[in-house]
């Protein structure tokens, strides 16, 4: 897999917002490379039994299509997550193959970008947030730069346990 380099081809606020997010989303897809569906299903840390690397990368699919779906755009939410299973997402991972999740992030991933492309990063969001407040399409992109990059983290940890690879 070739991994979008995390230096931007140009200087301006959305190319950089833009280029970080897709670095991301890239190294989240690198840390799977090469993974046994058997071995992304595995949740090597006792106490987090829902922390798979197929997991992850679901949670990651779906965080997006949240923040951008469901908040920005105020589309009816239809996530799989419940009141009775808010971690759903991370669940149901397991159950599937794990080039189908990481082909299912990629797609999204690139309609999220040409929403992001056709809208300006000063518009607000059509759905408040819990507080009541219309965050803007910048804030949308610095907190799935953030979730992403967290979540590498937590792949980085997950993929050293389970086959002891480091590195990506």
């Amino acid at each position: 897999m070739t991994r979008t380099d995390d230096m931007p081809t140009a200087w301006d606020e959305r190319t950089q917002l833009t280029t970080f997010l897709d670095y991301a989303r890239d190294t989240a897809r690198a840390k799977c490379e090469d993974l046994a569906d058997a071995d992304a299903r595995k949740a090597p840390l006792p106490g987090s039994p829902l922390m798979t690397m197929s997991g992850l990368v679901n949670h990651l699919r779906w965080v997006e299509y949240y923040w951008f779906r469901v908040v920005f755009l105020g589309e009816e939410d239809e996530g799989p997550w419940t009141d009775e299973d808010p971690d759903r997402e991370l669940r149901i991972a397991v159950d599937l193959p794990l080039a189908h999740v990481l082909d299912e992030y990629a797609e999204h991933a690139e309609n999220h970008r040409k929403l992001v492309a056709e809208h300006a990063l000063d518009t607000k969001a059509r759905t408040a947030t819990s507080d009541g407040r219309h965050v803007d399409l910048r804030w949308i992109l610095l907190h799935l730069i953030e979730e992403t990059a967290r979540h590498n983290g937590h792949l980085d940890i997950l993929r050293e346990l389970i086959d002891g690879r480091t590195g990506v």
